[in-house]
């Protein structure tokens, strides 16, 4: 058993109003430089939609990830015999139309218009080429189903359903999306990884957080293309690759990452877990529908003595493995398990989880009137405005057994609460749907305070990064507190 400590986040969809705050604070404090105009390490998708960039789930012509005949475990985007051929070009890899050419406006046009009837207007310029540019699409183009014929109507997941379960969804009567943030994922078997030929992106020791050395990078992009959730970006101004770091430098002093910490719904929740590392390759190898158990049985439960031994016999500090017993990520994914990972069958398995959301169907429009299609006062989760169908595609590799669970276990939960609060729901009916959701009152009430009450130290269990314990492996810690080099390992040397 080699037991390593991962921070890992929690997504909780009901929550999300889609606002883009975390999205703009990412972008104003890591993505404002020359050659990152079009990247969006946070973004927030509506699905159905095609998502950014366009139709990244479709692995069909992106290839990433990693595949599995069940005896062997391989990228889909690249191999030993593959990585000349394809070092200087790769035929999976997204364009610049599949995310979008990145533009201003040149402001001057509002100011040295000749005077006449109509209101001057800035024309938009690109800012890769500084020309004038025909604007097409941009990064939320099918933000609340934005030209839903063009984007959400060629959403990958639909192929789950069948004609019949599109056009209901998409009947204007019954127009359903929800909002979907992403950043990277942080995955405990990153395909990224593992395609780069140069070495530069690697996970770190302590905390898993995978990460671009900048100084090793050589712009072969392999990493794009290997990442099934293009969350790898490459700054054509520096030629280097880019991506999410999970706001390390705040990490390191007790802060939460900028998105999360801007958060509006309060949805994110960040902990680190400890996991079994010599398990990934066995549980990569199987079936689709077995992954999302999988993954959770690799997750150690920190108060278990020999998983306590594991942990300090590969230096993991008394204060990690105490912060993995608060961790909100444990309790939402191990203990209740009502958070689901995204598209696990990419076999990266991502670190980022996501609470479903219940979605439920309060009426129609039938001949001109509002027919409710309530018979009680809570919906059936069955009924949901987006088919389990789709939804089981997008969270738990088409198992809709563990799809169904998590949304019984948040509907109990409601119910309860109702019982508790308003009192029009009687104790039996309460007690009715927590059994059937495989919970019981302490959790239920667990479950609502977490989602519900907590604040910040609740939503955000920092593990202490212990960086004065990684240094000391490379250095005397009094002369390196002396020496310059701020995110580099070497300091600067004199000459070329």
């Amino acid at each position: 058993m080699d037991v390593r400590s991962q921070i890992g986040m929690v997504f909780h969809l009901d929550k999300c109003i889609g606002c883009h705050t975390c999205s703009i604070a990412c972008k104003n404090v890591w993505t404002d430089r020359p050659g990152t105009e079009y990247m969006w390490w946070n973004n927030v998708e509506t699905k159905p939609g095609t998502g950014y960039p366009t139709r990244w789930e479709d692995q069909k012509a992106f290839k990433g990830g990693w595949e599995t005949d069940g005896k062997s475990l391989q990228l889909k985007s690249t191999s030993k015999a593959r990585i000349i051929p394809n070092i200087f070009h790769s035929p999976s890899m997204p364009s610049m139309d599949d995310y979008y050419e990145p533009w201003t406006y040149r402001y001057s046009d509002l100011f040295t218009a000749p005077e006449g009837d109509d209101q001057p207007t800035a024309v938009p310029i690109s800012m890769v080429t500084g020309e004038p540019i025909a604007i097409e699409s941009g990064p939320n183009f099918d933000d609340d189903l934005g030209g839903s014929a063009v984007y959400a109507r060629n959403d990958p997941n639909l192929e789950a359903l069948s004609p019949d379960q599109r056009e209901q969804m998409f009947a204007i009567e019954r127009l359903v999306f929800f909002y979907l943030p992403r950043i990277c994922n942080h995955c405990l078997n990153p395909a990224c990884v593992a395609a780069c030929p140069s070495g530069a992106l690697y996970k770190r020791g302590e905390d898993g957080i995978v990460l671009v050395n900048q100084q090793r990078c050589r712009a072969w992009r392999a990493c794009v293309a290997a990442c099934p959730y293009k969350k790898v970006f490459y700054n054509w101004n520096t030629g280097k690759s880019e991506k999410c770091i999970l706001c390390y430098p705040r990490l390191e002093t007790g802060q939460a990452p900028a998105c999360f910490h801007s958060c509006v719904g309060r949805i994110r929740y960040l902990g680190n877990v400890l996991y079994d590392a010599d398990r990934l390759t066995e549980i990569a190898k199987l079936p689709d529908h077995e992954l999302v158990e999988a993954q959770r049985s690799i997750l150690l439960d920190p108060n278990d003595p020999a998983v306590i031994e594991g942990a300090r016999r590969n230096g993991i500090h008394e204060s990690v493995i105490d912060s993995a017993r608060r961790s909100p990520l444990w309790k939402f994914v191990k203990v209740w398990k009502i958070a689901l990972p995204p598209h696990i069958e990419y076999r990266t398995f991502p670190m980022l989880f996501y609470v479903p959301p219940l979605l439920p169907v309060m009426s129609t429009n039938v001949g001109g009137k509002v027919k409710s299609d309530l018979d009680a006062l809570f919906a059936d989760t069955e009924k949901g405005r987006a088919p389990m169908e789709y939804m089981g595609k997008l969270f738990a590799a088409g198992n809709e057994g563990k799809l169904r669970y998590a949304l019984k276990k948040q509907m109990a939960v409601r119910i309860a609460r109702r019982h508790l609060t308003v009192g029009d729901v009687t104790k039996e009916e309460a007690e009715r749907a927590l059994a059937q959701a495989d919970c019981t009152w302490d959790e239920a009430d667990a479950i609502y305070r977490l989602t519900a009450l907590a604040n910040f130290d609740d939503r955000f269990v920092i593990p202490p990064s212990q960086r004065e314990m990684a240094i000391e492996m490379l250095e005397d810690p009094h002369e390196h507190r002396s020496t310059a080099g701020f995110g580099f390992r070497d300091a600067p040397t004199r000459g070329a």
